[in-house]
């Protein structure tokens, strides 16, 4: 593939190219910033463009947006608490404490940096690492699987702020939530009251733009906030200074490397990678203690991670036919509508074409870094209208976003719902990111035990016999929810001393 690469930069040198480079990294960036439309929207709402592009173009301009709409994300979640994606969750819990105390700049600029590095960084991996990576998750079965997303649900532990076991029953509110519809195994309805709008489950989209834009905007008007003095004062992106990095660099790496790890796992994502890297940020960063009120380890372990994923989800998309996430399922789609079929033999069929796309996905994570700087001035002008005319533009915005997923308007009723009851959830201090941990997780935690379980005619022990990995991964999880006890129980006994 490497010998390739002078035709591929040749295709990308072209008007064409540059100008799906450019445009589509630019708008990815703006449709990810907009609440309730998300990276599978965005993808989903260029698809219909690229039947009339060739081959390459097309593919590049699905990952411009892709890759542009995880960082845009960043945006709405970092100046108004809202996640423009699921994936940006996260990045909420640090980075809108960082803009009410005036720093949205700086938390933008922490979000920029990472994010371009976690991309570049996945970029490298799939260019010279993606047959290595492909055989790597092949050795992940139910099992395993079921042991990576167990070590995920120790998040609710870390990001449970204030009551932990307020976290746990949000935790666990998202996980039943998440069992609502059609049983993964055998079929059957649950807990859906024969309403056939159940049958399919919630959509997360909607749960997730309810319980944080909706509830926050109830938040805010039941404050009685109503003028723009009272917003996050937003000029610009404000680049850290590389001394600040210091005692930073290992959670970036770590985060990076948990991004590229858990994008190349089919059917895992960017919301679980965020999460898990958000949480073992808070473990080992020296500024643990300070995750929630506002520190920039947690913005940089959450958007390094979920913008590492989009290299990686690429791997089993490409090398298997397996999609990483459900973006790459609708790239599938795309490679089959343009006649390319993945698989083993796709990088020695295509090599020009796999070449021009994997060194267009490099740029496109190098454009990143202009592009969001330019862009993410946009909001600005927003910020200074009044809070009620701009807390109204997000109801209405999450609405045709939500609506727009599905054209049902179930799923506005369930982020109405999600939004009273997440408002409801907060003033009682109930913390709102374990429940869209049980969400996110849920499905993929149940599915690979019961597969699990069937794998070992029912013994749940023997998930451990023979499967090295997931014993690793099960003690990781075990030794995650022990150190929070035993750090509070050596802090008491030192300050009865």
């Amino acid at each position: 593939m490497l010998s390739s690469l002078p035709d591929a930069f040749a295709i990308l040198m072209t008007l064409e190219g540059l100008l799906v480079l450019v445009l589509g990294t630019a708008l990815g960036i703006v449709l990810g910033a907009m609440p309730g439309i998300g990276s599978t929207v965005a993808v989903a709402m260029v698809l219909p463009f690229t039947l009339s592009m060739g081959q390459a173009p097309a593919i590049m301009l699905l990952l411009a947006v892709y890759a542009g709409s995880v960082y845009g994300g960043s945006i709405a979640a970092i100046l108004i608490n809202t996640p423009g994606t699921p994936q940006s969750a996260a990045t909420c819990l640090d980075g809108y404490p960082m803009a009410q105390r005036g720093e949205a700049g700086l938390a933008l600029g922490w979000a920029t940096v990472a994010s371009v590095i976690g991309g570049l960084v996945s970029a490298v991996v799939l260019i010279f690492a993606a047959p290595q990576l492909a055989a790597f998750a092949l050795q992940f079965g139910p099992i395993e699987t079921f042991t990576l997303i167990l070590l995920g649900m120790t998040c609710i532990v870390s990001v449970s702020t204030g009551s932990l076991v307020k976290g746990l029953l949000a935790g666990m509110i998202g996980i039943f939530l998440s069992t609502v519809g059609g049983d993964p195994i055998v079929g059957e309805m649950r807990f859906t009251f024969n309403n056939w709008q159940l049958f399919a489950g919630f959509n997360l989209l909607a749960v997730v733009i309810g319980v944080f834009a909706l509830s926050e905007v109830l938040m805010r008007a039941s404050a009685q906030l109503s003028t723009a003095s009272e917003l996050v004062d937003f000029k610009g992106v404000t680049l850290p200074r590389l001394a600040m990095w210091k005692g930073r660099r290992r959670t970036l790496g770590k985060s990076v490397l948990i991004g590229n790890m858990i994008g190349v796992l089919p059917g895992t994502g960017a919301a679980t990678a965020a999460f898990i890297s958000y949480a073992e940020g808070r473990r080992s960063s020296p500024n643990g203690d300070k995750f929630g009120t506002g520190e920039p380890d947690g913005i940089i372990a959450s958007e390094a991670a979920n913008n590492a994923v989009t290299g990686g989800a690429l791997v089993p998309t490409m090398a298997l036919g397996i999609p990483g996430d459900a973006i790459t399922a609708v790239m599938l789609a795309t490679l089959t509508l343009h006649g390319i079929t993945p698989g083993p033999k796709l990088v020695e069929d295509n090599p020009t074409l796999i070449a021009a796309i994997f060194a267009g996905f490099f740029v496109i994570n190098l454009l990143l870094l202009p592009l969001g700087l330019v862009l993410s001035r946009v909001a600005a002008p927003i910020l200074r209208v009044k809070e009620a005319f701009m807390m109204t533009a997000i109801v209405l915005l999450c609405a045709v976003g939500v609506y727009f997923v599905r054209g049902n308007p179930f799923d506005l009723a369930v982020m109405g719902a999600a939004g009273v009851a997440g408002f409801i959830l907060r003033r009682q201090g109930f913390p709102m990111a374990p429940l869209v941990i049980g969400m996110v997780l849920g499905p993929t935690l149940e599915i690979t035990l019961r597969q699990g379980l069937i794998l070992t005619d029912g013994s749940f022990w023997a998930f451990f016999y023979g499967h090295p990995i997931a014993l690793a991964l099960g003690l990781i999880s075990v030794f995650a929810l022990i150190f929070p006890l035993l750090r509070q129980f050596m802090s008491m006994q030192r300050r009865s001393l």
